[in-house]
């Protein structure tokens, strides 16, 4: 698709109304602080994968409902550096699962350690598969609702999907930071589309996050989303308005304590953005409207001519320098 949206001028300038929540904290407080009521338990188990300079972990931890989330963790292979490794908590697009080691060698060739997170649910129609099942919502009855992750128990906050995800983030988080050979002032959080909305809750969530790489961010500004794009996951939520004609104010009611635009607020951490002028799927209004609500210091990477893939490999690099320069790894 062509340019389609505001003109970048615009776009640096889009500040839109965000409509949050009263009990937004705390809702978040409550979830969270149920959440970690529960032991995390975290559990590695050595993983096989015949490279010599990495180790891999097959890692889970009890996430929301006490349900067990699997993870990998890889980190350069020998002893960590004084203060422990850096860390970079990785969450994934849409659909995709954390596949194996292979997959996530870039960071630790950087010289960090990674947690990939799965998304529970999902994994199972992308190229890498996921590892990690989800219970249903907290009411047991989460309605009617399209096939997919977006519409799913959009009748409450309590019960939508992304309750569950960016909670079990969080505690990823946690996890991390328990781990004796972490450096606990070094942890990032990264993420590309559904990633980039996980990493950006994340970021607000969180305690004790250090940066954050967010990367064509969803879930970001939804209602203007379905108004310039029927491009999926967003065409589940049109389908869903279309249909489900009494539900869908109450359904935007609910996106308020899950938008970006919200969570955006209520980050601090030095944050690196990116957004593609021509992404039909995250459209570039919707990536502002998180990215000029942002609160901590923060720079955003234009590509002007890309669609959803973004920067691609150019901007992981482009990460990985900003990242080994804010955390003085290399040098």
């Amino acid at each position: 698709m062509p340019l389609f949206d505001l003109p970048l001028r615009e776009l640096e300038k889009y500040l839109p109304e965000r409509r949050e929540p009263a009990d937004f904290r705390d809702f978040w407080g409550a979830t969270l602080s149920e959440a970690r009521s529960v032991d995390r338990d975290v559990q590695t188990i050595p993983y096989a994968v015949r490279l010599p300079h990495v180790v891999a972990l097959d890692l889970s931890f009890t996430g929301f409902g006490g349900q067990r989330v699997h993870c990998w963790w890889i980190r350069p292979e020998g002893p960590a550096p004084a203060g422990g490794w850096p860390v970079v908590v990785e969450f994934l697009g849409y659909g995709d699962g954390r596949g194996t080691p292979l997959d996530w060698l870039a960071w630790p060739a950087a010289g960090f350690a990674i947690l990939v997170m799965d998304t529970r649910g999902q994994g199972a129609r992308a190229r890498r598969a996921g590892s990690t099942g989800d219970s249903a919502g907290t009411s047991g009855a989460v309605g009617p609702h399209v096939e997919g992750f977006l519409t799913q128990g959009l009748g409450s906050p309590d019960d939508y999907f992304y309750r569950r995800v960016f909670t079990d983030a969080v505690l990823a988080v946690d996890a991390a930071r328990s781990l004796p050979e972490v450096d606990t002032a070094r942890v990032a959080v990264q993420g590309t589309s559904q990633g980039g909305a996980i990493a950006l809750a994340t970021l607000a969530l969180a305690d004790g996050i250090a940066a954050g790489l967010v990367n064509v961010p969803f879930l970001c500004h939804v209602e203007r989303a379905i108004e310039v794009t029927e491009s999926a996951p967003y065409a589940e939520l049109l389908l869903f308005a279309r249909t489900r004609k009494a539900d869908i104010a109450r359904a935007f009611e609910t996106l308020t304590y899950f938008d970006g635009m919200t969570m955006a607020a209520h980050g601090t951490a030095p944050a690196l953005f990116s957004v593609a002028l021509m992404d039909d799927v995250c459209p570039p209004s919707t990536v502002y409207a998180a990215y000029n609500h942002y609160t901590g210091d923060k720079s955003m990477e234009i590509f002007p001519w890309n669609k959803h893939e973004g920067g691609g490999e150019h901007h992981d690099e482009q990460q990985i320098q900003w990242l080994q320069e804010r955390f003085g790894v290399g040098t």
